[in-house]
């Protein structure tokens, strides 16, 4: 690793250095920094627990439990200058024992951490915001055998990488990550690196399983929620059709819990929503450009009053500051999972719709005009 020295025009070479000659440690350093940025792995990753030692029969303890944006736990194992020869036995063991947790253990685990690290924060809902979900009964955790293994380590003994090489071979997802400390005067600088499997590996990796999971999947394997929301859509579809709601003419049933058209102004939509305790009409504002959702939400707030009366209802404004899009939404408490409430959801649906589309319609299509003229 080197230093860009402009001054000079020069290259200067930074200080490979070990772990243990800088008096740092795997759990109160290094396990700390990824607990604290796993993202610096190469993806999102929810840290769930750390130190975990909840295995029956067992008093081992693994450094740290994640989970992955498709709800797979992630077992951490760190290692300082060198790996080790054990350590795959070691986070074969951990991935065995976490194969049988369930949803409302890893809730649960999730819970005790956030309770001891981050005191108020509540499991279900940041699961649910890092999941992109609106309810964790949206998703399963922890499916099959899909649990993967991270090691980091500086070094890596060749017992150890042959092993995990075996082990992509058969699909068990396994990564080594090397990490070497480089020092500059007083300036400590990490180097993290995925070397097993090389970035260009796990992406086609990652492709081929998705196509060989997509030729296995038809609707007899949808999950049950799956079947209910596109039973719903067909429904609430041809219930718009027969009302003669032409923006939906060309639009599909659906298994995902949402269901939008275009407005007719580019990145904004109209969305009805379908959950298990209520539905929702929403006008969703998600252009590529964050400044022009903000400002659109806002030349319509500006004149929430007459919008509302136009709708005959209150309405939910949310400018979402951290999120680039914007919605205003109207909701109404059903349960959903009732088939016999089918009926009563779907016309409250349609009319609805058709009074959020009058309602915002023209304005929004003025402020698109305006929006390419700035």
């Amino acid at each position: 690793m080197f230093r860009v020295d402009r001054a000079n025009n020069r290259l200067v070479r930074l200080e490979e250095r070990l772990f243990t000659d800088l008096d740092l440690r795997e759990r109160d350093h290094l396990q700390e920094w990824l607990a604290d940025l796993p993202d610096a792995l190469g993806e999102e990753l929810l840290i769930v627990q750390k130190e975990f030692d909840g295995f029956a029969g067992t008093r081992e303890r693994l450094d740290l439990l994640a989970l992955d944006k498709e709800g797979r736990p992630v077992v951490i194992e760190n290692k300082l200058d060198d790996s080790g020869r054990d350590v795959v036995w070691q986070a074969l063991k951990y991935v065995a024992y976490c194969s049988s947790l369930k949803k409302a253990d890893i809730v649960d685990i999730y819970q005790r951490y956030l309770n001891r690290w981050f005191k108020g924060a509540s499991a279900e809902k940041k699961l649910c915001d890092f999941l992109d979900v609106e309810e964790l009964d949206d998703v399963v955790l922890n499916v099959g055998n899909e649990q993967r293994i991270v090691l980091v380590a500086g070094n890596f003994r060749k017992e150890v990488t042959a092993t995990v090489l075996w082990l992509l071979g058969q699909g068990v997802r396994a990564q080594c990550f090397r990490i070497v400390p480089y020092k500059f005067r007083e300036d400590l600088f990490i180097d993290l690196q995925q070397i097993i499997p090389t970035p260009e590996e796990a992406d086609y990796r990652i492709v081929m399983a998705a196509k060989e999971s997509e030729l296995k999947t038809d609707q007899g394997t949808m999950r049950r929620r799956q079947i209910l929301r596109h039973d719903f859509w067909t429904e609430a579809l041809e219930k718009l059709r027969t009302n003669n709601v032409s923006r939906f003419e060309n639009i599909s049933p659906s298994k995902d819990h949402w269901l939008s058209c275009a407005t007719g102004v580019s990145g904004c939509s109209y969305s009805l929503i379908f959950l298990r305790k209520e539905v929702r009409v929403e006008l969703l504002l998600q252009r590529p450009d964050t400044k022009e959702n903000k400002w659109i939400f806002d030349q319509l707030k500006e004149d929430r009053q007459r919008f509302e009366n136009s709708f005959k209802n209150k309405l939910q404004w949310l400018r979402l500051n951290e999120k680039k899009s914007s919605k205003i939404c109207y909701t109404h408490p059903f349960d959903g999972d009732n088939r016999e409430n089918w009926p009563n959801m779907v016309e409250w649906l349609c009319q609805h719709f058709v009074r959020l589309d009058e309602t915002f319609s023209g304005s929004l299509a003025n402020l698109g005009e305006s929006v390419r003229s700035r």
